[in-house]
Order: structure tokens, then C-alpha cells, then sequence
């Protein structure tokens, strides 16, 4: 098997999580080279949605942005936001990538400050259709570098409901019931969540690293599912599929 980069082992472990016939809403990047990926592989019909309102495109290659001309290429409905997210609050919508500046123990997420609101460090470009996507679409991925930066104790600011403060606090604030974060993939793990503290568990970590290295790379504790597994590699056809059709100029992947 040849060698592969991180990007191309988490988009890989993305990829395998969408069945044939889900739905999933993608943005541009990362996330949609794991659905395109799912769609050349194992789910040949999996329903691609874009949030500017492309809805089951087939895609010619990697779009630049999610209102690219790309993400309408022979698609079902060359719809707007509003129906985008109007499938979403129906309950249409399967799966959901988001990523974010910081995540923490429950699965929320901050992509607007770092710092005070009112001064901060860093500001972000916000929401977007993030809070729409993981408030109402039934599983909530995430793809992210980790780091004890990004994996925080507290965040900054509150953009996208996970489990908010765990157990049953998300559907008591009026969330839909069944909806919410599903699984975190990063660079050297899996995660989900323990189902009743609703706290984020290690259930698969990657070639070359330890619980250990997962948890010091981490600002909070994390749980241990009963038996973690050992997370499969890339195989040689889906390395080929990344690098000569999806994103032959490494856009995402790397080099």
C-alpha cells in the first residue's frame, strides 16, 4: 500500500461512514472530497446537498466554495439557502460535516471569536449555516486537526449546538430528538459519545499513535470505549480515487 498523509486517512475514514442512499451536507474542502470519495466507492447513490442550494449534484471535480457552479453540475434542484436548510429542519438530511476554531468535551463548537466577544483575539467568520446544519440534521460529523487548542475545556463562544451540557440538556432546549453529534475524526483518532453523558469517547485511534498521544493532545478528558480499535488505513484504490479524480491538483489532500 503507498504511503498517505493525514488528510487522506481522515477523509478516507469519512467516506466509509456515508451509506449508500443517505443524504449528507457538505461544505467545500475536506468534507466534500469525503462524500464525492463515498459516492466513487461503496455509496453510489448517496445524496450530496450543498448549502447555497445545490441539492444531489454529480460533481466533475472538486468545487472552490459552496455556491461554486460545480456543486448545480446535473444536480436533482438548483435550489437557494432557504431550501437548504428548509430540507434540514424537515428532517431530510442525514449526515452533516462541520468543523470549527474549538470543540469541546460535548461536541459544541466555536467558529466566531477567540477571546472576549466584545475584543477578541481572533474573529471568525461566524455560523453561517452551521447551527442550522447541526441543529436539525440527524448526525453531526466533525473533521479536524487535533491539538489542546482546538479540543477545549471551555469555549470562547458558543456557534453550534453539540450536546450542549450533556445527557439530555440538547433535546430539553428544544432540539429535535435523534439529532446531534455523531462522530470527530482527527488526525490521530475516532471518536463519539458515551450515550448517556453525552461525552466524547476514543473508539478507534490511527496507525502510529496511543490513547496516550490522543489525550495529550487533548484539553479535556477523554473517555475510553470498551474496546478501541485500530483504524483501518486508506486502501490503494481510494488513495487513487483521491489523487487522480477528486483532487488531482492536492487542494485539500496535500502533497
Amino acid at each position: 500500500m503507498a504511503d498517505f498523509n493525514t488528510m487522506e486517512l481522515m477523509i478516507s475514514i469519512a467516506a466509509r461512514e456515508l451509506e449508500n442512499g443517505a443524504s449528507v451536507g457538505v461544505g467545500t474542502g475536506a468534507p466534500c472530497a469525503a462524500a464525492m470519495l463515498a459516492q466513487k466507492t461503496a455509496s453510489p447513490d448517496l445524496v450530496i446537498m450543498f448549502e447555497a442550494g445545490g441539492i444531489r449534484p454529480r460533481l466533475p471535480e472538486m468545487p472552490i466554495s459552496v455556491g461554486d457552479s460545480r456543486t448545480f453540475y446535473k444536480a436533482s434542484m438548483a435550489g437557494s439557502m432557504g431550501d437548504a436548510m428548509e430540507a434540514c429542519s424537515r428532517g431530510f438530511v442525514d449526515y452533516t460535516f462541520l468543523g470549527g476554531a474549538q470543540i469541546d468535551i460535548y461536541g459544541n463548537l466555536n467558529s466566531t471569536v477567540i477571546g472576549d466577544h466584545k475584543k477578541p483575539k481572533v474573529r471568525f467568520p461566524g455560523s453561517g449555516g452551521a447551527n442550522d446544519f447541526a441543529s436539525f440534521c440527524w448526525k453531526m460529523m466533525v473533521m479536524t486537526p487535533q491539538n489542546t487548542k482546538r479540543f477545549v475545556e471551555k469555549l470562547d463562544f458558543l456557534t453550534t449546538p453539540g450536546w450542549l451540557e450533556g445527557g439530555n440538556s440538547r433535546m430539553e432546549s428544544g432540539l429535535p430528538e435523534g439529532t446531534g453529534p455523531y462522530k470527530i475524526i482527527t488526525d490521530m483518532a475516532i471518536m463519539d459519545f458515551e450515550p448517556e453523558s453525552k461525552r466524547m469517547r476514543v473508539i478507534s485511534i490511527h496507525p502510529g499513535h496511543s490513547f496516550e498521544n490522543v489525550q495529550e493532545n487533548c484539553g479535556f478528558q477523554l473517555l475510553k470505549a470498551g474496546h478501541i480499535e485500530q483504524t483501518a488505513p486508506p486502501t490503494d484504490e481510494e488513495l487513487r480515487l483521491l489523487r487522480e479524480e477528486i483532487d488531482p491538483y492536492r487542494y485539500v489532500i496535500g502533497r
